[in-house]
This record gives structure tokens, sequence and C-alpha cells, in this order.
């Protein structure tokens, strides 16, 4: 959601000026058509595969595999999370191009859906990436056997600390002069956006931790060459296209909270010249954070689908749904449900 920058605009005579007055005098129409027509394309592409993508993870989860495991509560959570996420894409896109016309009380309910989404995905990111460090370093630890209560109590405590920390999105967004929906007040907005830079922070710290860990495992003399080369490729796409996706994103918005800290009385000139100084901050937004929403439909690739067992449970329901050969489908649940995890969550198999 876009920031809304802080001025307390004046003229020669010293009198304040609403906040409509500065949009009258912030000419933003060329990034307000740039960032609805870009949003609307992209989001659409988006939220296509991020529903497919997730509801055949939770699909292929539900006939294939134990949910018990604490790797699948984790995966199955992930995609519950990204749909939750991916829901409030298309009101987003509506927003950008008429405004809020839907009611405050949609305002509330979709940005806490929306951000309930983000900040359980991020959660869930941290957890599933020290457990591929616990896979790979302390292989035999009872981590890795631990089962059904622990899935349980974990999954309910990822949502209720992510509902906590998204609620003041529910309790403190309002609909203002009748086409925004965000926080009213700044330092709401200041909360929400180093919320965001403080998760960013933690999954950095933990990704660049772990990851290296398992690349120093991997570079040891005994590992097998054609998997170590594999699984380095891996790790390495999925560490560049975390920060190419987030770290932009993160960086724009922390330039954006600047704003809310220099109140300053100005000109009614010079708040032309600032606008205008401002406006590849707007174009950069716009697209870091398109970009960073990719995120929840490259999820189920790099969580999921680069694992053995999963690629062969996507071919036999594609094989199944080709030949509408309900027997198959029936001997296919009789496997044993056994989860392989390979390169990029782990750096070596593992059975669950």
């Amino acid at each position: 959601m876009a920031t809304t920058e802080a001025f307390m605009v004046t003229d020669n005579n010293s009198n304040y000026y609403s906040n409509d007055y500065e949009n009258e005098l912030c000419d933003k129409s060329s990034v307000t058509k740039f960032g609805g027509n870009f949003t609307l394309v992209f989001y659409s592409i988006v939220v296509i595969l991020s529903v497919f993508g997730n509801s055949l993870i939770i699909v292929i989860l539900a006939k294939f595999e134990n949910l018990k495991s604490l790797t699948n509560a984790f995966i199955l959570n992930l995609a519950v999370s990204d749909l939750f996420f991916t829901t409030g894409l298309p009101f987003w896109a509506y927003y950008h191009i008429h405004g809020w016309t839907l009611g405050e009380t949609a305002c509330k309910i979709v940005s806490f859906v929306f951000f309930v989404g983000f900040y359980s995905s991020g959660v869930l990111l941290i957890l599933m990436t020290a457990q591929r460090y616990v896979a790979v370093m302390y292989p035999l630890s009872d981590i890795m056997s631990t089962t059904s209560f622990y899935g349980v109590l974990a999954s309910v405590i990822i949502w209720a600390v992510s509902i906590l920390i998204a609620s003041p999105a529910f309790v403190f967004t309002k609909v203002t002069d009748h086409t925004y929906c965000g926080y009213a007040k700044s330092y709401w907005s200041l909360w929400g956006i180093y919320q965001q830079n403080g998760l960013f922070a933690v999954s950095s710290v933990v990704f660049i931790f772990c990851y290296s860990q398992i690349i120093c495992r991997l570079l040891r003399p005994n590992a097998q060459r054609k998997k170590k080369n594999k699984t380095l490729k891996l790790i390495f796409i999925l560490l560049v296209v975390f920060f190419v996706g987030w770290a932009p994103y993160n960086v724009v918005i922390f330039l954006q909270s600047m704003h809310y800290w220099h109140q300053e009385e100005v000109d009614s000139k010079d708040l032309v010249a600032i606008c205008e100084t401002r406006k590849p901050l707007e174009y950069a937004f716009y697209i870091s954070r398109n970009v960073a929403v990719c995120h929840c439909c490259l999820n189920p690739v790099f969580y999921v689908f680069v694992g053995v067992k999963f690629k062969n449970h996507l071919k036999k329901i594609l094989k199944s749904w080709g030949h509408n050969n309900s027997s198959s489908s029936s001997s296919i649940r009789n496997l044993p449900s056994r989860l392989t995890i390979i390169s990029v969550t782990s750096g070596e198999e593992f059975s669950m």
C-alpha cells in the first residue's frame, strides 16, 4: 500500500492548508496511472500463479502426505498463508486504479487479512530455513522426528503471532478523503513500515547464517560432487530471489518513512518542487512492491516442488487427470507417506 507524505503546507501568510490542497499542488497523475496499470497486469498474473500453485500444494498434502509431520505442517501453513496474502491483491489492484470505494469495513478486513498472510509467510520461511539447517547440521536431532502435537502447537503460535502483529491494520486503518484506505495517523504508518523492515532484517540474518553453514557443510570433501553442485546452485538462486525481491522494497519504504519524521512548514511553491523530487521514489515503490509480491507464487516452486516426492506426486496427479483413471488414483493414495526434502530446503536428502 502506498504511503502518504506528511507536510504542513503554508502560504506566504503562514496559513495552513489541508492535505487536499497538498494533493492539488502535487501532480501525481502520471505516477498514479503508471502504478495502476502496472499493478493490474502484474497482480493478475501473480494471483493466478499463486492460487494454482498453493492450492495444488494443499491437494497434494491432503492426498499423499502425513500432515502430522512438522515439515508438512510448515508447508501446509505456508500455502495457506500465501493464499491469504494473495486474496488482498485484487483489492489493491482495484484500489490503485479507482481509489477505495468499498467502504471502511472492507478496508479494515482486506488490510488485516493481507498483513496476516504477509507476516505469517515471513515467520514460516524463517522457521523452515531453521529446520533445514538443523536437518543438515544435526540430522539425528529429535526435532527431525517431531510430529502431531508440536506441529499443531507451532501452527497455533505462528498464526496467533501473525494475527497479533497485523491487528493494528484492522483497528487503525481508515478511509479518508473517500478514496484513501490506510493508516489515518502517521505513527501507525511508521509502525507498519518498521515492522516490515524488522521482519526482513530477521529473515536476512537467519537466511545468511543458516545457508552459509549449509554451504560450508556441502563443501566438505566427502560430499557427492553432483549433488553438491546442484544444491549450491539452488541455494544461490534462493538467496538471490529473496534479496532481489525484498531488499529494494524494504529500502524504498524505509526512505518513504523518513518523510513522516520531517514535518515542516513549506511554501506552496517549495512543495511543488519537493513533490517533483519525490516522484522517482514513488515509481520505485510501485516497481519494488510488485516484484516483492511475486514471492507468494514463487514459494511453492522453491520450498516444495524441488522435492523429489512432491514432483512425483505432481506427475501422478497429472497422469491420473490425463487418463481419468480412478483405479490408478486409488493405488497412489495407498503409497507410504514419506517426504524427501532436497537441495534448496536442506542441502541433503532426508525422509519424514
